[in-house]
């Protein structure tokens, strides 16, 4: 793999198969999607463009038979974070091709505990993500593939416990 494809940036535009991402935090309100976030807190609709950069990344993977998908840990009651990403975000991200679970942490104990957010490329190459207190993204380490293996479990683990988002939705969407 090249040093480019060894950033963050680099693994999206080089993985074959799959792009798995855990997210674990209630808030990620000072990362991406700030002014959307604004709009939903004041009662607004949700722009029609929202989130077009990623969906066309999306979209592109997808199309072309790579897998993108997601399982969040969380619990309710939703933050008002949760309830826009889950409500605008998920939803929105679905129609692109992007695949989400829910893993309700409410009434039973994490399968995970202390394990935080990543995205993990074709099984193979681990980005452990950095966020600060107030959801600011910080930054991610790309770990060498011998670490994959590691985070394979964490996926796996995760996928086991959880369930497809719109099931989840439909019956705690807020």
């Amino acid at each position: 793999m090249t040093s480019l494809a060894r950033t963050l940036g680099g693994l999206f535009d080089a993985f074959n198969r799959e792009a798995f991402r855990l997210e674990t935090l209630d808030d990620y309100s000072q990362s991406g999607s700030v002014d959307a976030y604004r709009l939903f807190l004041d009662g607004q609709t949700k722009p029609g463009d929202y989130n077009s950069d990623w969906l066309d990344e999306v979209k592109g993977h997808v199309d072309a038979g790579r897998r993108v998908y997601r399982v969040h840990i969380l619990r309710r009651p939703l933050t008002p974070y949760l309830r826009f990403e889950l409500g605008w975000g998920y939803a929105t991200n679905a129609a692109a091709g992007e695949e989400f679970f829910i893993l309700d942490v409410t009434d039973r104990p994490d399968p995970l505990p202390g394990v935080g957010d990543f995205w993990l490329f074709d099984s193979v190459t681990a980005a452990p993500m950095h966020y600060g207190h107030d959801g600011k993204f910080l930054g991610a380490d790309v770990l060498p593939d011998d670490r994959g293996a590691e985070y394979v479990t964490y996926r796996d683990t995760a996928l086991a416990h959880a369930v497809p988002f719109a099931d989840w939705w439909a019956e705690h969407g807020e």
